[in-house]
């Protein structure tokens, strides 16, 4: 068939054929139109995401550009704490040379800590997608929180930057601070870092001091097992940490061992001989009071020294061979009485009558708890809080000898009472204190005002809070153990005010001065006079009364017995004119202890550390006149009313209360003293 021809002499685009090829660029048009539509809209979504991904980028950035950030924090400054007589007793902080190298270390401690902690830690850019991904995966199958894909740039920002916070900013923050860092240090600086800065328990910051820590060496000559032990640790230091617990420990190295296994790092024989032979933990004291006082001489060198790079040199009052008997007196008394009597944690504070705080044991165990239960446990002192009730009485105008009746009596709906449960009718204040009747306590208290009371223990260097009503003389407000020690001394030194007290002077290690402890306290605080009644009466208690198993020879001595309620705490705090002690035992969770008193294991501990601390120093009267010579029949008189003594001469004698033997007129066998020391308190 032949073609038509169009006009100009070509083929007739009327054909179907033509008219079928003249609609093919009407569909390539709308074909292009539907791809010009998708490219656009793609691309203002692109747009937009990235004008938003900018602005939070910005947001982000400008909210940690705070002038202390995108710069390295400052190593903590090493301290030397050295002892009164120059011996070093620890090091604390970072010294220059501490910091250790990477190729100082053996090769399986970064790779233990690469293996356990990021895997792709030299093939990602500071941020680990695969290991975001994997953990979002592992979160969403477990519905928790099981994974968290941080890597260690990521931690190490963390760690020199932010506040531990769980938020979506602060996770952001770390993301930009972490590619910051692996902008500007290389994968061996950043690894150095972290090893060097983290936290590894035990209140080890850094390899080389929790290889010191925990296995008594450098970390250049850590092995294979103690490295993944040390690895192990970083995931959660309170758990995985081998002074926390060496089971989970243990436990974690394994796992840090098969994955370095995994990594190739090691070899699978390696690795099982490993596993086999796990780290051992060096042998830590079970006291390591040393350690309290050092962590809290390190609390306080901020408040007298401004922030500097420079390591410093911290000399204190600690007298080492105090430190050290004191030590081994309360492990002794512990390990012999804890578990029958249900006690796990005991105190102690010896100072000078000054201050000078000479030894501290702030727990049972430091490895196994670091709280200082000398200088921040608030706990009840029960009667050991009764001489401020009776130093009231005698700046009222009372004397040692004034008459106050023992019976039963209500204050609202609380009576209180005597711990023998029974009263023993007109008794004087000295009777009072030297077997710690509550009654006394508490009517001597209503009559002068709580608030009489409250002035001289705050006066004496109470900085607790203190409550006000009448069961404040029993000791029911919670005091520290090295404020009501610091107390007593007021009683020692013949009445003037003690600023209990660690540091003498801080110098650098260049022997610059920048502290220098000036002043001696707070001045007088109690008339002479009123120190010699006190002292008559407290070393009656070691003499007579409830602290009888506190005696210390031929060294006169004063002290008070305390017991909270339920035996839930028991002290005893005494003093001699040379040293102040203060001793309390107990349980951190309040659990009451069984048959303890004041006038028992803290009285025994007392007397024990007292009687190692003493030696060397000559007996000395305490200020005043600690003695107490014997009375005349007229000074016994004065304990009864004119009623008694009447009752007493009539031959009326049947339902007379027994004269009190603690007048210094001796016993017998059934007195007043005998019935209620059966249980010393």
């Amino acid at each position: 068939m032949a073609k038509k021809k169009s006009r100009n002499g070509g083929e007739d685009d009327t054909s179907p054929r033509r008219r079928g090829r003249a609609a093919n660029p009407k569909t390539k048009a709308r074909r292009r139109s539907f791809l010009g539509r998708i490219f656009y809209w793609t691309l203002v979504l692109v747009t937009w995401v990235g004008i938003i991904g900018t602005g939070a980028a910005a947001y982000v950035v400008l909210s940690v550009s705070a002038p202390d950030v995108y710069r390295l924090p400052e190593r903590e400054r090493g301290i030397v704490v050295l002892a009164a007589n120059g011996e070093v007793l620890a090091h604390r902080g970072v010294f220059q040379g501490d910091q250790i190298r990477l190729d100082e270390l053996p090769d399986y401690v970064p790779e233990a800590v690469i293996a356990i902690e990021d895997r792709r830690f030299y093939s990602h850019f500071g941020v680990d997608p695969i290991g975001l991904i994997r953990a979002a995966y592992a979160n969403m199958r477990s519905g928790r929180i099981v994974q968290g894909g941080s890597t260690i740039t990521q931690q190490l920002a963390k760690n020199l930057f932010l506040q531990p916070e769980r938020t979506y900013k602060r996770k952001l923050q770390e993301l930009v601070l972490a590619l910051w860092l692996e902008y500007t240090y290389s994968k061996e600086e950043i690894l150095q870092l972290y090893v060097n800065r983290v936290y590894f328990g035990g209140g080890a910051y850094g390899v080389e001091a929790a290889a010191q820590r925990f296995f008594d060496k450098s970390a250049r000559y850590v092995n294979l097992p103690e490295a993944a032990m040390l690895a192990g640790a970083l995931k959660a230091p309170s758990r995985y940490s081998p002074t926390a617990s060496r089971e989970r420990s243990r436990a974690r190295a394994a796992l840090v061992l098969d994955a370095m296994v995994r990594s190739e790092f090691i070899s699978p024989i390696d690795g099982r001989l490993a596993v086999d032979n796990p780290a051992a933990l060096a042998r830590v004291s079970t006291a390591s009071a040393k350690q309290y006082i050092v962590d809290w001489i390190a609390e306080l060198v901020p408040s007298f020294v401004a922030a500097s790079e420079n390591n410093l040199i911290v000399h204190t009052t600690i007298d080492i061979e105090m430190q050290e008997a004191a030590e081994a007196v309360v492990r002794r008394h512990l390990d012999a009485n804890g578990t029958a009597s249900n006690v796990s944690q005991a105190a102690a504070v010896v100072m000078t009558p000054r201050g000078e705080i000479r030894a501290l044991i702030g727990g049972a165990s430091y490895a196994q708890s670091q709280y200082n239960r000398a200088v921040q446990a608030q706990r009840q002192p029960g009667s050991a809080f009764k001489p401020f009730v009776y130093l009231a009485a005698l700046e009222n105008g009372l004397t040692p000898e004034t008459i106050r009746v023992d019976e039963p009596f209500r204050i609202g709906d609380w009576q209180p009472r005597n711990y023998s449960g029974r009263h023993y009718g007109p008794v004087s204040l000295r009777q009072g204190l030297v077997n710690s009747l509550n009654t006394i306590a508490v009517r001597l208290t209503m009559e002068l005002g709580v608030g009489e009371v409250v002035e001289r223990a705050r006066r004496l260097g109470i900085r607790t809070p203190l409550h006000n009503n009448a069961s404040l003389a029993l000791g029911t407000a919670e005091v520290i153990l090295l404020e009501l020690t610091g107390a007593y001394g007021s009683f020692a030194n013949g009445g003037f005010g003690v600023l209990p007290h660690v540091i003498t002077q801080i110098t650098t290690t260049s022997g610059e001065l920048v502290y220098r402890r000036d002043g001696s306290g707070a001045g007088r605080v109690i008339e002479p006079r009123h120190v010699g009644a006190m002292n008559d009466m407290l070393s009656q208690v070691i003499r007579e009364g409830t602290g009888r198993r506190g005696a210390l020879g031929e060294h006169p001595a004063a002290g008070k017995t305390g017991t909270s309620q339920d035996s839930r705490d028991a002290w005893f705090v005494g003093y001699t004119a040379a040293l102040v002690a203060g001793v309390w035992t107990g349980n951190d969770d309040g659990t009451p202890m069984r048959d303890v008193t004041g006038g028992g294991l803290p009285t025994e501990i007392w007397r024990d550390i007292m009687m190692a601390a003493m030696r060397g120093y000559a007996p000395a009267p305490l200020p005043g006149g600690g003695a107490v010579e014997p009375r005349g029949i007229v000074d016994i008189l004065r304990n009864f009313s004119v009623a008694t003594i009447q009752d007493f001469l009539r031959g009326d004698t049947a339902d007379a209360p027994r004269a009190p033997t603690g007048g210094g007129t001796g016993g017998s066998s059934g007195s007043f003293v005998d019935e209620i020391s059966e249980s010393t308190r």
